[in-house]
């Protein structure tokens, strides 16, 4: 297995762009991921994530490229989409480009990677009355998202309806799992496995504040951890908020980079709701993409 110091993380690196960028699966049944010239980009109906993975762009190439997805996407009618830009992506300046084709830049994320082996025998004990549920059904979800209200202060249709999608068409593609307090819920958080994929991710780990600071969220890491090296996944892999680094850098994780998600809206929809809510700022979570 790679080694994960310099010139090792350089190639865990090279190989999450290659199998989850310009290799990426559809995350739910119900989208498309389609190479298209020098992009790689995911289309989803309703409330799915739409957006560009992957782009191989110079000086000459980016603004045409740009305005190429802009149009593209607004001709499908969606609300908006995302660019997830990774800060070793090309050209230097293309955030730039980006904020002056109209897109507007969330919060960066760490994209960090640990290996599964090492993750899958933390020591993590749950506090006392606390126990762990597998969830596999619609009502096991509805009280994830309002595990999810409650941490992050925003209702996320987009995320109930993917992860029904991947419980109904894929079930072997995800762990959504619950911590409850006799219970009660007060956590929630899932892995997601595209099939044959070296990566596995953490997304949506979020605690009700009355139960921060505990050892719950260790717990979920722990326990999802467990579940991808049962299938012989090597690495997981997170985009973790500023408060999520130092959290899971203890764990074992390692920085691959940092990636900042540009969001475009249609004209008539930039003085509404943005398509893609982040949770709110300050909370230990997993990665914060709608997937």
């Amino acid at each position: 297995m790679t080694t994960m110091d310099g010139d090792g993380l350089r190639r865990v690196r090279a190989e999450y762009d290659a199998r989850m960028r310009r290799g990426a699966q559809p995350d739910a049944a119900s989208a498309r991921v389609e190479r298209a010239g020098a992009v790689v980009r995911q289309t989803a109906a309703g409330a799915g994530w739409n957006g560009v993975l992957w782009s191989d762009l110079d000086e000459g190439t980016a603004d045409a490229e740009i305005a190429a997805q802009v149009a593209y996407f607004d001709a499908l009618g969606t609300p908006g989409f995302e660019w997830k830009l990774y800060d070793h992506d090309g050209p230097a300046d293309l955030g730039e480009r980006l904020r002056e084709a109209g897109f507007v830049p969330e919060p960066a994320e760490t994209l960090m990677v640990g290996r599964t082996e090492e993750l899958a025998v933390l020591p993590a004990e749950p506090p006392a009355g606390v126990t762990l549920r597998v969830v596999t059904d619609e009502a096991g979800v509805d009280l994830m998202m309002d595990v999810h209200a409650r941490a992050f202060g925003t209702e996320r249709p987009q995320i109930r309806e993917q992860m029904l999608s991947l419980l109904r068409d894929q079930p072997d593609a995800i762990e959504a799992v619950l911590a409850l307090a006799d219970g009660i819920p007060v956590s929630a958080a899932r892995l997601e496995m595209p099939p044959g994929a070296p990566f596995a991710g953490l997304w949506g780990g979020g605690t009700d504040p009355r139960w921060r600071g505990r050892g719950i969220y260790r717990l979920l890491v722990a326990h999802r951890a467990r579940v991808a090296a049962g299938r012989g996944i090597p690495y997981l892999q997170v985009d973790a908020s500023a408060d999520s680094r130092p959290i899971l850098e203890r764990l074992g994780f390692r920085v691959l980079g940092v990636t900042v998600p540009y969001v475009w809206t249609r004209a008539q929809d930039r003085d509404g709701d943005r398509p893609l809510p982040c949770p709110a700022a300050g909370l230990p979570v997993d990665g914060t993409r709608p997937a």
